[in-house]
């Protein structure tokens, strides 16, 4: 019979040395294709859920005359937010920046109630967001919204690129905070249903309220136009964009795109906002963001102030009538920016 070779000691060894660098070897590949981002899936990399989990859905709105909040103690309710309305979620990274640009002119009471009711919002929804107020001063008796969009968003490019700009009407309240405050491919039309008009979108041509604009696309647009001030047709003059521009209007499900109107006192009516929209595809590349520099509005005669407070960002702009233009045989007042 045979005798059977008894294998060395150290030979012992050497296998199970083998045996285990192997075992090693493919537990080393395995995690380090994991941390790779580019093999990542998304829920892993870091990055916020694509649900947030914190979102409670429809939110309970009360509003009790004559109750503003008191900014000092909201800001006291939110030591996380930085100077000038700024929040990142701690725990993972958001997958836009936001800014939210709200222009204003007196309403004090609905600024600290939006203000008191925007931010719980859009931390449940973790984004990494800033909220600036744009306000309206000076001489020019009528609020030109679209002019302060175009002044509000050129000024925050200055300190800090987004991914996501909301335009903001200071007296819509948001009623579900699933209605996500971010950008799509598409600009987003966010405030498709609001209780003036029952829940139910007034007419299609609306692109106004809220609405949410990728920075691409804004500059695409040349922004708002500068000559709607008064109340109506600044809105319908940017479907006109769109439309001219090729992009199309994604809207919100109207069960979670729900919000509330503050009362308010009717602002002035345009007297001349039909004569502008018979204009709207002639003006588009002139007037607008491009525009801002032929209107006086560049660093020699035109300056703002801007303040941080820890709630938001505060962009003053003062506006005085101007000489009126010439459009394609319209006389119209426009205005100018003055210290």
């Amino acid at each position: 019979m045979a005798r059977l070779t008894r294998f060395p000691r150290r030979r012992w060894k050497t296998l199970l040395f083998l045996l285990f660098s192997v075992v090693l070897l493919i537990q080393l590949l395995t995690s380090t294709s994991w941390s790779n981002p580019e093999l990542e899936p998304d829920h892993d990399d870091g990055l916020c859920p694509e649900e947030p989990p914190e979102l409670q859905g429809p939110i309970h709105i009360n509003l009790v005359t004559g109750s503003t909040p008191n900014l000092a103690k909201v800001a006291s309710n939110h030591p996380d937010i930085i100077e000038g309305g700024h929040w990142s979620p701690p725990n993972c990274t958001a997958r836009q920046k936001v800014a939210i640009l709200v222009p204003y002119r007196d309403r004090l009471e609905h600024l600290h109630i939006f203000l008191k009711h925007i931010h719980p919002i859009l931390k449940r929804q973790l984004l990494d967001y800033s909220v600036y107020v744009i306000e309206q001063h000076g001489e020019e008796p009528m609020f030109c919204k679209g002019l302060l969009y175009n002044i509000g968003f050129t000024e925050v490019l200055k300190n800090r690129s987004y991914d996501c700009f909301i335009f903001h009407d200071v007296d819509l309240l948001l009623e579900d905070d699933r209605n996500t405050y971010s950008c799509l491919p598409s600009p987003r039309h966010l405030s498709v249903a609001i209780d003036k008009f029952n829940y139910t979108l007034p007419y299609k041509q609306l692109f106004g309220g809220v609405t949410a604009l990728s920075a691409e696309h804004y500059k695409r647009l040349n922004g708002y136009s500068n000559l709607f001030c008064g109340w109506g047709g600044e809105d319908d003059d940017m479907y006109m964009r769109l439309r001219k521009s090729g992009l199309e209007i994604s809207r919100s499900d109207k069960t979670v795109a729900r919000y509330k109107m503050m009362r308010h006192n009717q602002t002035k009516l345009n007297p001349i906002r039909f004569s502008l929209l018979k204009t709207s595809k002639q003006r588009f590349e002139e007037d607008g963001l491009s525009s801002l520099n032929h209107m006086d509005y560049h660093h020699h005669h035109y300056q703002i102030a801007s303040m941080q407070h820890r709630l938001f960002t505060h962009i003053v702009v003062s506006v005085v009538p101007k000489k009126p233009v010439h459009i394609d045989g319209l006389i119209i007042n426009g205005t100018l920016g003055n210290k």
